[in-house]
C-alpha cells in the first residue's frame, strides 16, 4: 500500500495524467492520424486547437496503456484496433496534465463512432445540468493540418509519430 501511496504523491504533484491511443494508416497524401473535434460548448464554434487524440485520465491504479485502450473505446464506442503500440512518450500540457500516448497503424471508420458523454451545468450558473458528447466529431488528417488542428499540447506527438515512422520505414530498406 505504501508504493501505492508513494505512486499517488508522485501523480498529484505532477498534475492529472491523460493516456490516449494515436492511430494512424497511409494515406494518399501520406500519413493520415485519427483524431477527435472536444464535444460541449466551449468547443462548439473552434476548429484550430480545437481537436485531440482520443485520450483520458486515470488514476495511479490503471496502467496508462490500459487507461489508452479504454478511453479510445469510451470515446469512440468502439474499441481500438489490434496491433503494435509503439510508445510516443509523455507531454506536459500548458494546464499541467501530463499525456502519454501510443501510435498504432490501422483503420477506423469514423462514421459509426458513438462517443462516450459527460454532464456539466449549462449555461454556466443556471443550476440546469446538460449532456454533450465528449468528442463531437471525429476524422482522419494527414500530418501538417493535424497539427494544426490538435490543441498545442499533443502536437509534440505528430513529430514523434513521424520520426518512428521514417526509422521504421528505414529500417525495412537496409
Amino acid at each position: 500500500m505504501a508504493a501505492l501511496d508513494d505512486l499517488a504523491q508522485t501523480v498529484g504533484m505532477s498534475g492529472k495524467r491523460s493516456a490516449g491511443l494515436l492511430l494512424y494508416r497511409a494515406g494518399a497524401a501520406g500519413t493520415e492520424v485519427l483524431i477527435g473535434h472536444m464535444g460541449g460548448p466551449f468547443w462548439a464554434r473552434r476548429t484550430t486547437a480545437a481537436w485531440s487524440i482520443p485520450k483520458g485520465e486515470y488514476g495511479p491504479r490503471e496502467a496508462p496503456l490500459d487507461a489508452a485502450r479504454r478511453e479510445f473505446e469510451e470515446e469512440l464506442g468502439h474499441p481500438p484496433p489490434e496491433g503494435h503500440r509503439e510508445p510516443l512518450g509523455e507531454a506536459r500540457q500548458s494546464g499541467g496534465k501530463t499525456v502519454t500516448v501510443w501510435a498504432v497503424e490501422g483503420d477506423f471508420d469514423p462514421e459509426p463512432a458513438v462517443p462516450g458523454t459527460f454532464t456539466m451545468e449549462w449555461p454556466r450558473g443556471s443550476g440546469v445540468p446538460r449532456e454533450f458528447p465528449e468528442i463531437d466529431r471525429v476524422g482522419w488528417f494527414c500530418l501538417a493540418r493535424a497539427e494544426e488542428l490538435l490543441v498545442s499540447g499533443q502536437r509534440v506527438f505528430l513529430g514523434r509519430l513521424a520520426l518512428y515512422i521514417e526509422s521504421r520505414d528505414d529500417d525495412c530498406h537496409r
